[in-house]
């Protein structure tokens, strides 16, 4: 039997504006080298799922890490915390991009990475990852979960989020892997063939994953949207999209 193990932290990194923000990481002992993965934790926070989703990239064969974008709201149940988070409109664009920069950083600082770094994130971390790999180039890959409001109406401009993620694809600077379920409302299927069409018009290297009766969250396995079949599929899907970019 070979022998396995983990090393699995919280840490500090440098965020927005230099700000110092919580991050959860999660990689195989060894020298390496491994490549990384950068999570964008979802809605309802930086919770016990995005520690497990690290841990489980971890056990693949990855240096993974969730950075806390709402760590500035304050401490508690993850819950209270994403609470106060939507009350306050949710994380700002450049914040979440300041902070996914610096996680991204972090990686790529350690001793034990192969030089490859991808990026994923589910629900409006979904939509915050295609967004960062239009606004940067130091990730390798990215994978959008479900992410929504990446087309956003034309009343739907707030502050924090002024421009719709779709209107920057123009600008993607990696390959895209999508994964949406069919009876997802946000977004739902004329937003994903909407961003479909988009990634065509300009001639990016993506693919797009789209399950029937599935619909948003569907690797939640902790909440009836889960989907068995769907979720393993995906997570496969996942898996070799990422050792296909990221391999050293």
């Amino acid at each position: 039997m070979t022998y396995e193990s983990m090393i699995a932290e919280t840490i500090k990194i440098t965020g927005h504006n230099g700000d110092s923000i919580n991050a959860y990481t999660a990689r195989p002992m060894g020298a390496g080298p491994f490549p990384g993965v950068v999570l964008i934790h979802h809605l309802p926070g930086w919770d016990e799922t995005y520690r497990e989703f690290t841990r489980r990239f971890a056990h693949h064969g990855y240096a993974a890490i969730s950075h806390n974008l709402y760590d500035r709201i304050g401490y508690g149940p993850s819950d209270d915390v994403a609470a106060k988070a939507r009350a306050e409109g949710g994380v700002s664009d450049d914040q979440m991009v300041g902070d996914t920069a610096g996680a991204v950083a972090w990686l790529r600082a350690q001793p034990w990475i192969n030089g490859k770094v991808g990026l994923i994130g589910s629900c409006s971390g979904g939509r915050q990852t295609f967004l960062y790999a239009c606004k940067r180039d130091d990730i390798d890959c990215a994978v959008d979960l479900w992410g929504g409001r990446v087309v956003q109406a034309e009343d739907d401009r707030p502050e924090k989020q002024p421009v719709q993620p779709i209107d920057m694809t123009a600008d993607l600077s990696c390959p895209l892997l999508g994964i949406f379920g069919n009876d997802d409302r946000a977004p739902n299927v004329e937003q994903v063939n909407q961003h479909e069409e988009e990634l065509k018009k300009h001639g990016k290297d993506y693919e797009f994953h789209r399950y029937d009766d599935a619909g948003h969250g569907i690797w939640y396995y902790y909440t009836p949207l889960y989907r068995v079949e769907q979720a393993m599929d995906s997570w496969q899907k996942t898996f070799a999209f990422f050792e296909k970019h990221l391999s050293a």
